[in-house]
C-alpha cells in the first residue's frame, strides 16, 4: 500500500509539480511562437491559388498539439504504444493539394517534437535554418523551368475534324502545341479542347483568341498562363 500511494505521489510531482508544469508550459509557448515563425513564412512564400488559411491554423496547432504529446509520452514506452493505438482511431481524409504544403506539416511536427522532448535550442535552430531556406527557394525559384506554356480550352461544334479545323491559326500564332484532352459538352453538340501551346515570339494572345472564334462560329474560347500551376 505505501508502495503504491508513493508510486501516486511520485506520478502527481512529475506531472503536476512545479517544474514540470513550467517545462510544458514554457515547450507549449515555444512551439505556438516558432510555429507561428513556419506559418508567416509559409504565407509569405506561397504561390499559386490554393493558399488555405486553415492549413496556417493546422500549422499553429499541429506544433502545439505535438509538443504536448511529445511532453505526455516522455520516455514511457507504454503511453508511447496507448498514444498510438488512440490516435488510429483517428481518419484524416483531408487531400493535400501541394507537396511544398506536407512539408510544412512535418516541419511543424519536427518543432513539436523537439519542444515536447526538451530541445528548445534545436527547435529553434531548425526554425531559424528553415526560414531563410524557403525564403530562398522561393525568391529565386529553385527548380523552376522557365517555359512559355499556356492552356488553351476551345469548343467546336459536333463533327467538325478538330484536327485540321485550327491549322491555320495555330501555324501563325503557335510554336508549338499538344491535344491534351477532348471532351464532350452540351449535351454532346460541341467538343471542348484542351491544348498546351506555345506562342511564337512576339505573337499576340488576343490575335489569337479571335483567329480562333472566327474558325469555331465565336464559341468558348479560353487562355491560361501559368499552366503548370493549373490542374485540368
Amino acid at each position: 500500500m505505501n508502495e503504491a500511494l508513493d508510486q501516486l505521489t511520485r506520478n502527481t510531482a512529475s506531472i503536476g509539480g512545479g517544474a514540470a508544469f513550467w517545462h510544458v508550459l514554457y515547450a507549449l509557448a515555444l512551439s505556438f511562437f516558432l510555429s507561428l515563425v513556419l506559418a508567416w513564412v509559409y504565407r509569405q512564400t506561397h504561390r499559386g491559388i490554393s493558399y488555405s488559411v486553415s492549413l496556417v491554423h493546422t500549422l499553429i496547432l499541429m506544433a502545439i498539439t505535438t509538443a504536448l504529446v511529445m511532453e505526455i509520452i516522455g520516455s514511457n514506452i507504454a503511453r508511447a504504444f496507448s498514444l498510438v493505438g488512440a490516435l488510429s482511431i483517428i481518419r484524416f481524409r483531408t487531400a493535400i493539394k501541394e507537396p511544398r504544403d506536407v512539408g510544412f506539416l512535418f516541419a511543424s511536427m519536427a518543432v513539436g517534437m523537439a519542444c515536447g522532448t526538451g530541445f528548445f535550442d534545436l527547435a529553434v535552430l531548425f526554425t531559424l535554418f528553415l526560414s531563410p531556406v524557403v525564403y530562398f527557394l522561393h525568391r529565386f525559384q529553385v527548380g523552376a523551368q522557365p517555359t512559355s506554356e499556356m492552356l488553351l480550352k476551345v469548343q467546336v461544334q459536333d463533327g467538325v475534324d478538330h484536327r485540321t479545323a485550327f491549322q491555320e491559326p495555330f501555324f501563325r500564332f503557335l510554336r508549338e502545341h499538344a491535344l491534351l484532352s477532348m471532351e464532350s459538352v452540351q449535351g454532346g453538340s460541341a467538343l471542348e479542347l484542351v491544348f498546351s501551346v506555345h506562342l511564337k515570339k512576339g505573337a499576340s494572345e488576343s490575335e489569337l483568341m479571335d483567329a480562333l472564334r472566327k474558325v469555331n462560329g465565336n464559341r468558348k474560347v479560353v487562355l491560361l498562363t501559368g499552366a503548370q500551376n493549373v490542374d485540368i
